[in-house]
């Protein structure tokens, strides 16, 4: 398949950078270089700011109603443009291309939400203690805000946090992931032709540091969202924090799995194989760490030990891949050590735990079993085709270990007992849970974690609040 040259979008409008700088792009199927995308210079970054200002001011003067239309018709490309685009993806990312198909439908599902939101940002009228007084609150659009989005949704990941400012009336400039620049610059194609006033969406590319440390500051910027490691979201939310700036953070997660005696095995097995290998394991809300009890700890390891060595390892876009590779050399090497370290400290591995040594960054889906808590994979993400299995007594065991590590994003279980849903629901600690089915990052439901997972939320109508502050106005008629 044809790659394209990557280029900026700003002012409506796509360009190279004004200094000529491009960066490789490399197939994490191949490891061969595929194409190469613009980078963006401070001169390029000044122009997409004042850009920014004049778009919102665009958009504000379009009506909340026609708004909603436009973001529906960005809908209806997308999903008409979906197969092109999700082949994009899987060749600059590697999931399979079955998994980027349902990315980017799942993205127009987004854009729709919004769309809809658009037109239901409401007020309220406060009841006065003077009947000379009237008192209402109106939901403002914050005004141009920034996002910075990961490569491994390169797709969704950017509508959470395009579709809610679109919805509130912002404008938003985008820093794109560099690893995978091709299908996000498909994707805004779609709002530009869907009627998008120039300016009002920005897509950069370029050295990361860079983009944040000018653009944050700017007094140009009102909201920042981010999403990405742990790390690199507290330095944004503390830059953000100096200029008074409300931040949406959604960073790492190490999602634990709770499956009680009597739990439906079977079920379990298999929603959370596929969950947990989807996209080689590089999702912030992958399942991870796995909580057996002991009545049933076994005979679960050995069912989803036979579901793994079975899945199919390969080239996204080849037919039949259950499982594509992982981004690149330093995520293979990192899962690499993880594992390592677990199995010389004594975890035994069920299945896979190595390098498939062909061309590309692949790594064996792996089961590792009798892992301990001072293990190097139980407290830090592994982020790759791992799940790790820990055997538990009682409820409050398994609550425990959940609650042990500062991450709090996604959590799941699998119970019959109203009881033990009841224990779950108050003694989680994670922004969500989902309890005997796989029911999360819905456009109509909260999306976001708590404790250094992050906080606020890039789902449902919560997602929205982060890009309106409202306003009080009160009147006196004597």
């Amino acid at each position: 398949m044809f790659y394209p040259p990557v280029n900026l979008f700003i002012n409506g409008e796509w360009r190279e950078g004004s200094e000529g700088v491009r960066e490789d792009v490399v197939n994490p199927a191949t490891g061969k270089v595929i194409g190469s995308f613009a980078h963006a210079s401070v001169d390029d970054l000044n122009q997409a700011l004042q850009a920014a200002e004049v778009g919102f001011k665009s958009w504000q003067a379009i009506s909340a109603f026609e708004r909603s239309k436009i973001m529906r018709r960005a809908a209806a490309l997308l999903r008409e443009r979906a197969e092109d685009i999700a082949a994009l993806l899987t060749l600059e990312e590697g999931k399979p291309l079955a998994e980027a198909r349902m990315e980017v439908n799942g993205g127009a599902d987004l854009i729709e939400w919004f769309a809809e939101e658009a037109r239901r940002t409401y007020g309220r009228i406060i009841p006065s203690r003077n009947p000379d007084v009237t008192q209402h609150a109106v939901r403002e659009a914050i005004g141009p805000a920034i996002g910075f989005t990961p490569w491994n949704f390169p797709v969704s990941q950017i509508l959470r946090k395009l579709g809610p400012a679109l919805a509130a009336g912002c404008s938003i400039i985008i820093k794109g992931p560099e690893e995978t620049p091709a299908s996000p610059a498909a994707m805004f194609k779609c709002f530009q032709d869907a009627g998008v006033p120039a300016g009002t969406l920005a897509l950069v590319y370029g050295v990361p540091a860079q983009i944040s440390e000018h653009c944050i500051p700017s007094p140009v910027i009102k909201k920042v969202s981010f999403t990405g490691s742990v790390p690199v979201g507290k330095h944004l939310a503390s830059l953000a924090g100096q200029y008074m700036k409300p931040a949406t953070m959604e960073l790492g997660g190490h999602a634990p799995v709770i499956i009680c005696d009597d739990a439906d095995l079977e079920s379990a097995c298999k929603a959370l194989i596929a969950f947990k290998l989807r996209n080689a394991g590089q999702v912030c809300i992958s399942p991870t760490r796995f909580l057996v009890q002991e009545g049933v700890h076994d005979r679960f390891v050995e069912m989803f030990t036979k579901a793994t060595a079975a899945v199919k390892v390969g080239d996204g876009s080849v037919d039949g891949t259950d499982m594509g590779p992982l981004i690149n050399e330093r995520r293979l090497q990192a899962v690499t050590r993880l594992v390592e370290d677990a199995v010389k400290r004594g975890a035994k591995v069920e299945t896979g735990g190595n390098r498939i040594d062909k061309p590309g960054f692949y790594f064996e889906p792996t089961v590792l079993s009798g892992v301990t808590p001072e293990m190097d994979i139980m407290n830090e993400e592994p982020f790759g085709p791992v799940a790790i299995f820990i055997k538990f007594k009682t409820l409050d065991e398994a609550l425990a270990e959940a609650k042990r590590l500062p991450f709090g994003l996604a959590s799941y279980a699998w119970t019959k007992s109203q009881t033990n849903i009841h224990a779950l629901s108050r003694g989680i600690e994670a922004g969500m849970l989902t309890v005997n089915h796989l029911g999360l990052a819905l456009p109509e439901t909260p999306y976001g974690g708590v404790k250094d997972s992050g906080h606020g939320s890039e789902g449902g109508t919560e997602a929205l609040e982060g890009y309106l502050h409202t306003k009080f106005i009160s009147c006196s008629h004597a």
